[in-house]
């Protein structure tokens, strides 16, 4: 996926399916999460390494159009890239990707997140460490 240097794949589960067999729309932000979480994980401790230094990325904001339905057992790609940093605040975009048959796009969308000081939830620059792994895990490095 252009654009992208991260992706996680996931399958979709019964439980997130609903009566006409198609996956609920409130699972793809849970997908969303997964993506997100894992990415992190490129990171020393991960999103725990993160709390654990202090901070906490709250997510103040999220958007998903759905392009096509995807139904249980589908196999899904879920490609995160991190945008828009500034100060306290970043962006995650995200393209859900089907990759069993029939292949493709089958959503796109993003979250936007403020990071906040773990203990008061008070909104906090973003640690010089982590923007710079950000660029770094942006650029393809």
């Amino acid at each position: 996926m252009e654009g992208f240097h991260f992706f996680t794949d996931v399958r979709v589960r019964f439980s997130e399916t609903d009566a006409q067999g198609i996956a609920n729309n409130a699972a793809y932000l849970d997908w969303f999460e997964v993506a997100r979480v894992t990415y992190l994980r490129r990171f020393p401790g991960g999103y725990r390494g993160l709390i654990e230094k202090g901070v906490e990325a709250m997510t103040f904001e999220s958007y998903v159009r759905y392009r096509a339905p995807c139904v249980f057992d589908d196999e899904l790609r879920l490609h995160a890239r991190v945008t828009d940093v500034r100060g306290a605040r970043f962006r995650f975009e995200y393209v859900v990707e089907r990759t069993s048959k029939p292949q493709g796009t089958i959503a796109d969308g993003w979250t936007s997140h403020a990071c906040v000081d773990a203990r008061t939830l008070r909104p906090t620059r973003m640690p010089p460490w982590l923007a710079e792994g950000i660029a770094a895990a942006e650029s393809g490095d």
